[in-house]
């Protein structure tokens, strides 16, 4: 275990086995009202209109998170909103989880508990009525989470990425930009003389203190806002996971069509962080002309015909770069 958590005393999940451990973290989780829950080869869960969505993440200690900057309940906040945000992005209400947890035998059972609790605050906060209905724990020398999700679209069709129409309006909703300018102050000032990422300078930095170190830690995606876009007619959806210009360029293309922004680039509303940061996990979407737009969206600009590019603004291609794990990280710090 990293030497971070050090201060985590107790049994490891070494000490204790796979079925000690298992019971000690599902009874901090949320249960929710699956038909047949954990216990049995397979939760059971309703899909009332024959049909349901389901997603899938996975967050890696290094590439994903570090715990020099991240506590267990983090986490397991950020492993469950993450998931539920795409959930949410197809139009749909979260109705499960299914967590798969790997950990170095040396783990501190607590870690693992904390965790669980993380989850459990995330859910209770942002999908009321969820709960986690299965999993599986294993042991690696990389500490590794894996959660996949379940949704009802409850009767309406999903909102995919390839329905935008040229008349759209393009609207977003959530915050943009405060994860990726958390993460750049913990690279600049949550390291310590070598760069690695570190606890102690975390907090002397003042970082520890920053919201926007704390949206990067727990995103608060609008999860309520899409099934309200769904209801309110939108024709293509998806979550902003790896920044807003990289994901618009992804519903462009499968939309055939091209964005073009209406909003300044250069102010509040719309920046360079906000436009290429990434993990704010709020939801793009694109609507019919005349619909009042639900919930917290907002308009950011209009669905053209396809041109020479996926996103425009004032006439002149947008770059859609954003995050991506191959490309933006080294596996320098761990």
């Amino acid at each position: 275990m990293d030497a971070t958590y050090d201060a985590w005393a107790g049994p490891t999940v070494g000490d204790l086995g796979e079925l000690v451990v298992l019971d000690r973290i599902v009874r901090r989780l949320p249960a929710g009202s699956p038909l047949l829950g954990p216990g049995d080869d397979c939760a059971v869960v309703a899909a009332p209109d024959g049909r349901f969505v389901v997603t899938t993440d996975m967050m890696v200690h290094g590439p994903d998170f570090r715990w020099a900057w991240s506590s267990p309940a983090d986490l397991g906040w950020k492993a469950a909103a993450t998931n539920l945000s795409d959930v949410c992005a197809m139009g749909a209400v979260p109705t499960g989880l299914v967590i798969a947890l790997a950990a170095p035998q040396d783990t501190p059972v607590a870690v693992l508990e904390s965790f669980a609790d993380g989850v459990r605050l995330a859910v209770d906060a942002l999908a009321p009525g969820c709960g986690v209905v299965g999993g599986d724990l294993s042991t690696s020398a990389t500490f590794t989470v894996s959660v996949t999700a379940f949704g009802d679209l409850q009767g309406r069709p999903p909102v995919v990425r390839s329905g935008a129409r040229p008349g759209d309006v393009v609207a977003v909703s959530g915050e943009l930009g405060a994860a990726a300018r958390g993460l750049t102050r913990l690279f600049r000032e949550g390291v310590d003389a070598a760069g690695e990422p570190s606890r102690a300078a975390t907090v002397a930095s003042g970082a520890d203190a920053d919201p926007d170190v704390a949206r990067q830690r727990r995103p608060v995606p609008p999860i309520a806002d899409g099934p309200l876009a769904a209801t309110a007619g939108a024709t293509a959806m998806l979550d902003l996971s790896d920044g807003l210009a990289i994901d618009a360029g992804r519903l462009a293309r499968a939309s055939r069509v091209t964005l073009s922004l209406d909003v300044a680039l250069d102010g509040p509303a719309l920046d360079d962080v906000a436009l290429h940061g990434g993990e704010d996990h709020g939801l793009l979407a694109t609507f019919p002309p005349d619909t009042a737009l639900p919930g917290g969206f907002r308009r950011i600009g209009v669905v053209l015909d396809r041109g020479d590019a996926d996103l425009v603004h004032g006439g002149a291609t947008v770059p859609t770069t954003g995050w991506d794990p191959y490309a933006d990280w080294d596996g320098a710090a761990g």
